[in-house]
C-alpha cells in the first residue's frame, strides 16, 4: 500500500487544518477517550473489572467513528464514541476481551508474536462496525484474512508517526493529541483501501 497516500487522505479526511473544525473534533474524541480511561484507572480494584467493562466498546466506538468520517468526510458526532455500548454490547465486549487475550497470550511466548497478533486482529472492530450481524470469532478471523500479506504495510505506517509524537510531545504534551487523531484517520483509511482490494470482503 502506499503508506504516503493514506496519510494524505487522512489529513483531508480531517480537513486538513490541524485547528479546522473535523480534526477537533477528532481531537476532542482522543480526549475524552483518554479522560475516561484515566479516570478508570484511578478507580482502585474495581477500575480493573471497569477497564474490562469498557475498553471493547470505547476503541469500536473510536473505530467506528473515524471510519465513518472517512467515508463522509463530516465533522464527528461525540455521541457516536458510545456507541458501543447501544449496539450489541455483549458482542462487542467480548471481541475486545478475547481480542486482548489471544495478544496477551502470544506475547507470553514473545515480543513479536504478540506484535503480529495484534497486526492480524487490528481490522476487527472497522469489520464489527460494517457487519454488526457478525459475532467475535467472525471478526477476529475475517481481520487475520484481510491483514494476511498487509501486517508489514501497518507496522512501518504506524511506526511512522513516532516522529510526529515527539514533535507533539514538544508542544507542551497536547500536540500528541492531534496526532493520535491522525494517526486514528490513518488506520481507518488503511482499512478502507484493504476492504477495496479484499476480493472476498
Amino acid at each position: 500500500m502506499n503508506r504516503a497516500e493514506l496519510k494524505w487522505r487522512a489529513r483531508v479526511q480531517l480537513g486538513s487544518k490541524i485547528f479546522g473544525s473535523s480534526w477537533l473534533f477528532a481531537v476532542l474524541a482522543v480526549v475524552i477517550l483518554g479522560v475516561v480511561n484515566y479516570v478508570i484507572g484511578l478507580i482502585p480494584y474495581l477500575g480493573r473489572v471497569v477497564s474490562l467493562l469498557v475498553t471493547g466498546p470505547l476503541a469500536y466506538g473510536m473505530a467506528s467513528m473515524f471510519l465513518k468520517q472517512a467515508r463522509d468526510r463530516k465533522p464527528m458526532q461525540m455521541g457516536d464514541l458510545f456507541n458501543g455500548f447501544q449496539q450489541d454490547f455483549s458482542g462487542i465486549f467480548l471481541l475486545g476481551l478475547l481480542m486482548n487475550l489471544f495478544v496477551f497470550l502470544w506475547s507470553l511466548l514473545f515480543l513479536i508474536p504478540g506484535v503480529i497478533a495484534q497486526l492480524s486482529y487490528s481490522m476487527a472492530y472497522y469489520i464489527k462496525a460494517d457487519h454488526p450481524e457478525y459475532d467475535w470469532k467472525q471478526c477476529l478471523a475475517e481481520s487475520k484474512r484481510m491483514m494476511t500479506g498487509y501486517k508489514g504495510d501497518l507496522f512501518v505506517m504506524q511506526l511512522s508517526f513516532i516522529g510526529w509524537y515527539f514533535v507533539g510531545a514538544l508542544c507542551l504534551g497536547v500536540g500528541v493529541f492531534w496526532v493520535a487523531a491522525y494517526q486514528n484517520a490513518a488506520t481507518a483509511q488503511f482499512y478502507q483501501q484493504l476492504k477495496a482490494q479484499s476480493v472476498q470482503y
